[in-house]
């Protein structure tokens, strides 16, 4: 343990199948005039319910759908042009990780001064006065638990990260059940995103006994679980298992965050617009193979994560993890390398250049990667 843990918890956690039936009771003590609910479309059936009861407790409810893939800066300037006006006493985001990470953001620009380049960056962001409720519908970016917004800067393309313990929210409410209309494809790539949240919170260089706990037991719970939600979305004791996996992922991500396979895989999202999810998946394996070296054990200990057998040694044990990772990844029916998603392999050398700029994760990393390491992986990813 080489650095001091500081762990910043939601308000209020609750996590349970229907939970979502009572969050119009939670919203309606704060006594809130108005409130601005971000989410997506495909939710608006299911959260009718809650914007009536809302609306019958003469609550204002304005709801924003623009944010429909991973949001850029200019996204959230235009959401705010709409936020800024109506100015909510609650922000309540309900969606993915791009829905929930642009709320936190509104809910503490709001009333603010900073702009959002004065907030980039670690412990920028001076504070938030609204308060800030998120809901998951899908399993995989623990943004509802985590510190940190990730925005595409429009100016140059690059991923850039507010990470501060100011975008924690008040209250947090995990209904397994909204996962259940997510189809097959988001399902596996955003359960690979959790798992990834887990594992390299678990290899990091600053790993720390208190995350491990959250950290092993996530990869332990989506390993044995992510398959069959992917293949059969109805099952809600698999749609429970890896929401509450990647819950635990949500809470690595604040004391130790992750490493060399996020970092390697921002510019696979600011240039060719992949899924978040899905760059990961890509990546994962080549870059566990490419750390393990420098960490033999925790590798060992992933693979019995994973729910693999032990090898003859520590290192055969990883290598098994290696290839569960390898399997996982196809029998949830996810691309295995760049070529298959349209990636040319004359782009690798500026993807290696952009993700060499992601020290805030690369310094995280069990083993340092150079350009040319950085080259290798791609390399063999493709």
């Amino acid at each position: 343990m080489t650095q001091e843990l500081t762990i910043h918890f939601p308000g209020k956690l609750v996590f349970g199948k229907g939970s979502l039936g009572n969050l119009a009771g939670e919203v309606i003590q704060l006594s809130p005039r108005n409130v601005l609910l971000i989410t997506i479309s495909p939710l608006l059936g299911a959260l009718k319910n809650l914007v009536e009861a809302l609306e019958s407790s003469q609550i204002v409810v304005k709801i924003d759908t623009s944010i429909v893939q991973e949001p850029s800066f200019a996204d959230f300037d235009a959401l705010m042009k709409t936020a800024l006006p109506f100015n909510p006493d609650v922000v309540l985001g309900i969606g993915g990780g791009s829905v929930l990470d642009v709320a936190k953001l509104v809910a503490a620009q709001l009333e603010n001064d900073q702009t959002l380049p004065d907030m980039l960056g670690i412990g920028n962001l001076s504070g938030r006065r609204k308060k800030l409720i998120c809901v998951p519908a899908t399993s995989g970016t623990g943004s509802e638990v985590s510190p940190n917004a990730i925005l595409v800067d429009d100016a140059d393309n690059q991923k850039k990260g507010i990470i501060s313990p100011f975008l924690v929210p008040d209250i947090v409410y995990v209904d397994p059940l909204l996962t259940l209309s997510v189809p097959s494809g988001i399902t596996a790539a955003t359960g690979i995103d959790a798992l990834t949240h887990c594992l390299e919170a678990y290899t990091n260089r600053f790993a720390q006994p208190f995350i491990d706990l959250y950290a092993f037991e996530g990869m332990r719970l989506i390993a044995a679980n992510i398959v069959q939600a992917v293949k059969n979305g109805a099952d809600e004791e698999a749609r429970t298992q890896v929401a509450m996996g990647s819950l635990l992922g949500g809470f690595c991500l604040g004391p130790v965050n992750t490493a060399g396979v996020h970092a390697l895989s921002y510019p696979l999202g600011s240039q060719f617009h992949l899924a978040h999810g899905l760059s990961n998946a890509l990546l994962l394996p080549y870059v566990m193979e490419f750390n393990t070296p420098a960490a033999v054990s925790r590798y060992a200990q992933v693979a019995v994560a994973l729910g693999c057998e032990r090898g003859r040694d520590e290192a055969e044990t990883a290598a098994n993890g290696v290839q569960k990772i390898k399997e996982l990844i196809q029998e949830c029916g996810i691309p295995a390398r760049l070529r298959d998603v349209g990636i040319p392999e004359e782009a690798l050398p500026q993807l290696a250049d952009d993700a060499l700029k992601i020290t805030r994760l690369l310094k995280n990393n069990p083993r340092e990667i150079t350009r040319a390491d950085a080259m290798a992986i791609y390399t063999a990813a493709y």
